[in-house]
């Protein structure tokens, strides 16, 4: 069965259910999530644990052998299996479908796994433990998320404040979900219960952000200029190679002359994104970065790019030379305002 996490709190007032898979990337939640479960086993008399790590040496006959084996004294057992690889193998695969379908009722299993890819999301092993077992998928909190989690985090310490101190917060902790939760602790410390200022808080909360490349095309596609000046500074500061950036940029550029030049020609946006496989947040980005943008903007930006990688590589005339950080800068401001 499927499991909200907003929902785990309430699931964990009655008995634990024999299976349970745990799988994000939000390495906070899914730590979190574990602990609730693990104090609740302890409560519940699962007074063993055993805790498995799914290595290149791992043998499956272990998980086998921790469900049948039986404490000297009879106690009820916390079985851990970690897979932090997030692919078991056809081996363990196997194994895992078997697991699913013969878990002991004297014991507790608790599966954690990274967020599963697209395949991996089909294979039969997955099938069996959401099947099975009580299967919590925790998603990433996204930017656009973030100032809501971070109030209902100081609301849980009964402290509040106000919407541009919740982006402020955001702004500072972006990507890096664990430091958010460190500075939401340290409001509770340094402050008293109620409503917290904005110099307050801009006093206590350090820039810990952590950018990532592919985020930066969702700032750029909705057109918050303040969001991409702060993700590629933050990215060159971070020492992130700029290849890797210039590429990520190009590539979406490439993508919205794809997706342009398809509407001039009069075809469907529904139809091209879908076949460029475009869908989630970013589908909701793309239409409205789309009409900002003219079809010459674009051609131009793309060129713009292939000069940026020239000086990436050295490859431009001196009268020509520059920062490539800034060049990538401007273009992706271009992309973002549109001008």
């Amino acid at each position: 069965m499927q499991l909200r996490i907003d929902a785990l709190d309430a699931h964990l007032t009655k008995p634990l259910a024999p299976l349970y898979v745990i799988t994000s990337d939000e390495h906070l939640l899914a730590l979190e999530a574990a602990d609730k479960i693990r104090k609740t086993a302890r409560a519940q008399g699962f007074s063993e644990r055993d805790v498995l790590t799914v290595e290149r040496s791992f043998k499956w006959g272990e998980l086998l052998a921790a469900n049948q084996s039986q404490s000297l004294f009879g106690d009820k057992k916390l079985i851990e299996l970690r897979i932090p690889a997030g692919k078991p193998g056809k081996d363990g695969g196997q194994a895992l479908q078997s697991y699913a379908a013969s878990s002991s009722p004297d014991n507790v299993t608790l599966i954690t796994l990274p967020k599963l890819d697209w395949a991996t999301q089909k294979a039969a092993w997955v099938a069996a433990l959401q099947q099975a077992a009580v299967f919590i998928d925790i998603p990433l909190v996204e930017r656009a998320h973030l100032p809501a989690w971070i109030g209902n985090r100081l609301a849980a310490q009964r402290q509040s404040t106000d919407r541009q101190s919740l982006d402020f917060i955001a702004d500072r902790v972006e990507g890096n979900l664990l430091a958010a939760h460190q500075e939401i602790q340290k409001l509770a410390l340094l402050y008293p219960e109620g409503k917290l200022t904005f110099e307050q808080i801009h006093d206590a909360v350090l820039n810990v952000a952590r950018y990532d490349v592919f985020k930066l095309n969702e700032a750029m596609l909705a057109g918050d200029a303040a969001r991409l000046v702060r993700m590629i500074e933050g990215l060159k500061g971070e020492g992130e190679a700029l290849p890797l950036v210039l590429w990520a940029v190009a590539e979406e550029l490439r993508t919205l002359l794809k997706l342009k030049s398809g509407v001039a020609q009069g075809r469907a946006l529904g139809m091209l994104l879908k076949e460029n496989r475009i869908w989630g947040p970013r589908e909701r980005l793309m239409e409205p970065a789309l009409r900002r943008l003219a079809l010459s903007t674009l051609e131009t930006a793309l060129q713009e790019a292939a000069q940026i990688d020239k000086m990436i590589k050295g490859l431009r005339a001196k009268a020509f030379a520059g920062d490539a950080w800034d060049a990538l800068l401007q273009l992706g401001l271009k992309v973002a305002t549109g001008r």
